[in-house]
């Protein structure tokens, strides 16, 4: 291609400083021409990304604050059966999973600063409802339905910023950007694990009278949720003030609409329903699982560190896909899930056997560690995906090929929104199966699972051949 059509196709936007400016609605946006990613590109889309990260970190606390709190709930008083209290951890994952569909179309259309604070400062609501329901023994359990119902929309939040985020990136540093939002994003479960326990043993953040629990002592459970509207206020304030609305995100629905005639929009959902969906789902009943299985160890001890693996994964796994392959990565997540899964069941107390809560635990470990790095490697994918798909036989600097591509971003973002939004339920029917069936019997489901995800992984996308190198 000629120096000149070069110019033409990666044309940099006007001299005009003021729209890259925070607050701003930015017009033009070139982040694959080298010299403006250099000058603006990549000063503007890291401020963006790094006030995203926060923003999601607590939204996930809002989605993930009933996993602990069920678990205190018997012990102030509230007469709850245990399968009561995981459907109360359970169904923030179906409203979560739920509103994530419609905040992938939403979010790129509204905008990442606006969405960002909007959907942030709602979150406030639920909270509230929360601080002041767990202060009454007598709150009906369909109250506490609604409230963690309410608290599922959290969870959106991670469709419309990854899609919005994803905008903002050149192709070679999407894995890494959405890996660093995701992942960061997702520490906001092992947050809310680590510092609830914390939290809720402290009278001085108290708003409200405490619980007397059965052997005398006072908690107080509101903390778990007061103390976090002030933050979600400042954060709301932080992206209406600090972030941009990219005009280029903004999509009517009759273009991203597509992907669902896209046999690689479902089936790049169904790996990501194991990578996310197990690692959601798992963090919302790990505190139960060790409460329940082995009532001898602390579940504020241990139940945040599985979380935090994961997230932390999830970057590693984006910067890895990036050098390797997304699909090897993927393969190999299945993988070690598999195997992890497989040796929480050995480890699992059965008749006289009272199991190994140290092989249990650190079986579990592993599989949050190979779902984080699934998580990372499954959204470098996507854009790999849908570039190919659109680009195939395309000449690079004819018409045809700027219009391709502009409408494999749009796909690209669409899919990981809707595939983040599918996963998302890992969180309402993981804990779902263990109030209905047995913890081994759901394992082994687990391990069948993942096994046809590596066929899936491996046949479409890593093998010589494979319809869409990945």
């Amino acid at each position: 291609m000629s120096t000149a059509t070069q110019e033409a196709v990666h044309r940099p936007p006007p001299a005009d400083p003021a729209q890259y400016r925070p607050g701003r609605t930015i017009t033009r946006w070139s982040p694959e021409d080298p010299a403006f990613w250099r000058s603006t590109g990549k000063r503007v889309a890291t401020r963006n990304l790094w006030i995203a990260v926060p923003a999601l970190l607590v939204a996930f606390v809002v989605w993930q604050v009933w996993s602990i709190t069920a678990t205190n709930l018997q012990d102030v008083g509230f007469g709850f059966s245990q399968s009561q209290l995981f459907w109360l951890t359970a169904v923030p994952g179906l409203t979560g999973g739920t509103a994530r569909i419609f905040y992938t179309f939403l979010g790129p259309r509204i905008g990442q600063r606006r969405f960002t604070a909007l959907s942030t400062v709602v979150l406030i609501v639920p909270l509230l409802w929360l601080g002041f329901a767990v202060q009454d023994t007598s709150t009906p359990y369909a109250t506490m339905v609604m409230i963690a119902a309410l608290c599922g929309m959290g969870g959106a939040n991670f469709s419309s910023s990854l899609a919005n985020i994803g905008f903002f990136y050149p192709k070679q540093e999407k894995g890494n950007a959405t890996g660093i939002n995701g992942g960061l994003g997702n520490l906001g479960v092992c947050v809310v694990q680590l510092l609830t326990p914390v939290l809720i043993t402290s009278s001085v953040l108290a708003v409200g009278a405490g619980q007397k629990k059965a052997n005398g002592s006072e908690t107080y459970l509101q903390n778990a949720a007061f103390v976090w509207v002030p933050v979600l206020g400042v954060l709301a304030a932080v992206a209406w003030f600090g972030q941009n609305d990219l005009k280029v995100a903004s999509t009517p629905f009759s273009r991203q609409k597509s992907i669902f005639k896209r046999k690689h929009n479902w089936l790049m959902t169904y790996l990501y329903v194991g990578t996310f969906g197990s690692f959601i789902g798992f963090a919302a009943a790990l505190p139960l699982l060790i409460k329940t299985t082995f009532p001898a160890y602390s579940v504020a001890t241990y139940a945040w560190m599985g979380p935090a693996l994961g997230a932390l994964a999830r970057w590693a796994g984006g910067w890895i896909a990036d050098k390797l392959g997304g699909a090897r990565v993927t393969i190999l997540s299945f993988v070690g899930m598999a195997g992890s899964i497989t040796g929480v069941t050995a480890f699992l107390p059965a008749g006289s056997d009272r199991g190994s809560f140290t092989g249990f635990f650190l079986c579990f470990l592993a599989a949050f560690f190979f779902s984080g790095v699934g998580n990372g490697s499954t959204f470098r994918q996507i854009p790999v995906i849908f570039r190919g798909q659109h680009l195939k036989g395309l000449a690079e600097g004819t018409p045809q090929y700027a219009d391709a591509l502009r409408q494999a971003e749009i796909e690209s973002g669409a899919v990981t929104g809707f595939t983040a939004g599918i996963a998302a339920y890992g969180f309402f029917f993981i804990p779902a199966m263990f109030a209905n069936f047995s913890v081994t019997s759901a394992m082994w489901g687990f391990v069948a699972f993942y096994a046809s995800c590596v066929v899936v992984a491996w046949w479409f996308y890593a093998r010589p051949g494979a319809e869409a190198p990945s």
